[in-house]
């Protein structure tokens, strides 16, 4: 849902930068691979040490690296499918890394099991999320269906949660039950997007199904 109208504005804040980065001679691959190291190491280093607003900013400043490849590729002229390829793949590392960071703190000095747990769900229920659409249109379904909780309202809720509740550290009372409340909100969103998905396809593949019967008849 997020993604029609932040993309578009985004697009058009950072099409400047993108066409700096083409004189410079940087290839839309390149951008693309820093900014999921960029998002992975920002994860991975300060999110198991409970340093959420530091980790925030770092990744929050890698992300748009995501916008910023296509807007590349789009002046350019040269979106290919192994772009697209590369770029949702290392989207899911990215994804993974974030909550990998956000369990490996509620598994140690967080010492909430039940977190890391949720943690763990949303890392996993993204994945899955992510590949009923990519199979359902490997089948040739056009998975038509607007989740309720797609990629960029995960990133949204949990890194907007993380940096608020790393602002305990600064002395802010009380912001620090932010991401326990967010991170349950991105499970049980996930899963009711998971089933609006399975439900879709489910209903596709077998209107697919009849059409083909039919013709054959």
């Amino acid at each position: 849902m997020l993604n029609k109208y932040a993309r578009a504005f985004f697009t058009r804040v950072l099409t400047p930068f993108a066409a700096l980065l083409i004189r410079l001679g940087v290839s839309p691959d390149a951008v693309t691979l820093v900014g999921t190291g960029g998002v992975v190491a920002g994860a991975l280093v300060f999110y198991p040490r409970g340093e959420f607003f530091w980790g925030t900013v770092v990744i929050t400043l890698f992300v748009f690296s995501d916008l910023v490849d296509g807007n590349m590729a789009r002046q350019l002229g040269r979106s290919s499918r192994w772009g697209a390829f590369l770029d949702s793949t290392l989207d899911r590392v990215a994804d993974s890394a974030i909550f990998g960071g956000l369990a490996l703190w509620y598994a140690g000095r967080g010492d909430s099991l039940m977190l890391c747990a949720i943690a763990i769900f949303c890392l996993a229920s993204g994945q899955v999320v992510s590949y009923t659409k990519a199979r359902g249109e490997a089948i040739g379904l056009p998975v038509d269906v607007n989740g309720l909780v797609e990629r960029a309202e995960r990133l949204v809720i949990t890194l907007v949660a993380c940096g608020l509740s790393g602002l305990h550290t600064f002395g802010v009372p009380g912001v620090e039950v932010l991401l326990p409340i967010a991170l349950w909100v991105v499970a049980v969103g996930s899963a009711v997007t998971l089933g609006q998905r399975v439900v879709t396809v489910r209903r596709e593949s077998a209107e697919a199904d009849a059409v083909a019967q039919g013709g054959n008849g």
